[in-house]
């Protein structure tokens, strides 16, 4: 059985940091990258932007240039699965077949994209956007002509690719159960300025209404039937309805965890010398009041890397990072920063109608969030009021002519 100090599983933003931070802090011995994709660690977000839109090719995505890794003696084992995992023994079964021990092992395997239930479900030109090969099948069959399309969910991923297949031009509906946009993660006003710029550019929306069956033909999908009742013609639909974290393995080892998988502080699972970060590591988050929270988003992947890489080199910090996203829709960039779950008052920084402002979430008086649409400044000097929680005025916080670093 071959043996490595560190296995990392999951090729993503958290797998890759974790490896580089390694390598940073001074570790030298042998790191195997497990992944079930098949090409070097790459950048997640523009696959529903620019690389969906056809903007940016494959290698200006890519997080380091192939070589970069090797050069690193980081071993990847591309277009292969972890499969078992063995706590007591220190070893990995991969897909493959093979066993491999380690002395220590960081899961960042992130998650499996939620599937529709329905009738129908799997015929043909039914998409989610998770990875290269997602987007470019979704890619060759528009530019095979398919040009309806129906997205299912109106989160960050479905609103980004309804912006990038308007920009191909193709027609689109976004189904979506609640009564609006983003509604898990923005306040009202941002969602209703998102919901009209959607509607101006010709995106067809449908909220409170659910997808409740996929007709086809020659097994291939030809509409989705409402529950309104409506069938809605189409060439190709995409699922963005969220994830299930890929943390099976850990959790038939014995791992802790319910929605995902536990970790401490440190991203340490429940199991010896076992860590987990990013989209599938369910930790307490001092910016969401110490819930227990999965984190989906590219900042929250880096930081536990680095923080689970220092724990490994001895070097053991409290995870305590400032949240933050973002996401771009046409030639709106949103910014946002701490979590505005459970706030119980919002703010309005500015004019939606000059395309630039902010929303400013408060609970209990305390600045806890921020969502700035083209507005990086407020953004950037926000960041600093959400790590104080900051107890401000309204009409401080909505008047333009006080930068937010005065009040801080």
């Amino acid at each position: 059985m071959k043996h490595y100090d560190v296995v990392i599983v999951g090729s993503g933003h958290g797998g890759a940091q974790a490896a580089i931070a390694l390598r940073q802090a001074g570790h030298a011995e042998p790191i195997l990258m497990v992944s079930r994709d098949r090409n070097p660690p790459y950048e997640r977000p523009p696959l529903s932007k620019e690389y969906l839109a056809g903007e940016k090719p494959f290698e200006r995505i890519m997080l380091r240039p192939e070589a970069f890794w090797a050069e690193r003696d980081v071993e990847l084992r591309l277009g292969c699965n972890a499969n078992e995992v063995d706590a007591e023994a220190h070893s990995i079964r991969l897909s493959d077949g093979e066993s491999i021990s380690y002395r220590k092992l960081i899961w960042a395997a992130g998650g499996d994209p939620r599937r529709l239930s329905c009738s129908g479900a799997d015929y043909a030109g039914i998409h989610t956007i998770r990875s290269r090969r997602d987007v470019d099948a979704l890619r060759t069959e528009i530019e095979g002509g398919a040009r309806r399309a129906v997205i299912v969910g109106a989160g960050y991923i479905g609103l980004e690719a309804a912006a990038s297949l308007r920009t191909l031009g193709c027609e689109v509906t976004v189904v979506e159960m609640l009564d609006r946009v983003m509604a898990r993660v923005a306040g009202e006003e941002l969602s209703a300025f998102y919901a009209a710029e959607h509607r101006a550019h010709g995106v067809d929306l449908r909220f409170e209404t659910a997808v409740e069956k996929i007709e086809g033909e020659n097994d291939r999908i030809a509409g989705a039937v409402l529950s309104t009742g409506e069938t809605l013609p189409c060439d190709v639909a995409i699922v963005g309805i969220g994830i299930v974290p890929s943390v099976g393995p850990l959790i038939a080892a014995g791992a802790a965890g319910s929605n995902g998988v536990d970790v401490d502080e440190y991203c340490r699972t429940s199991l010896d010398d076992i860590y987990a970060i990013g989209d599938c590591a369910a930790h307490a988050n001092p910016y969401a009041e110490k819930s227990v929270i999965r984190l989906e988003s590219v900042q929250n992947a880096n930081d536990m890397a680095n923080n689970a890489a220092r724990a490994i080199m001895g070097d053991k910090r409290e995870y305590d990072a400032v949240p933050w996203f973002w996401s771009n829709q046409y030639d709106l960039r949103l910014q946002t920063v701490g979590i505005s779950t459970g706030h119980d008052d919002a703010v309005l920084r500015g004019n939606p109608a000059a395309r630039k402002f902010s929303v400013m979430y408060l609970r209990e008086g305390r600045v806890i969030a921020l969502d700035c649409v083209n507005n990086t400044r407020d953004y950037a000097q926000g960041r600093k009021l959400v790590e104080a929680r900051a107890v401000i005025g309204r009409e401080r916080l909505a008047d333009l002519g006080t930068p937010l670093k005065e009040m801080v």
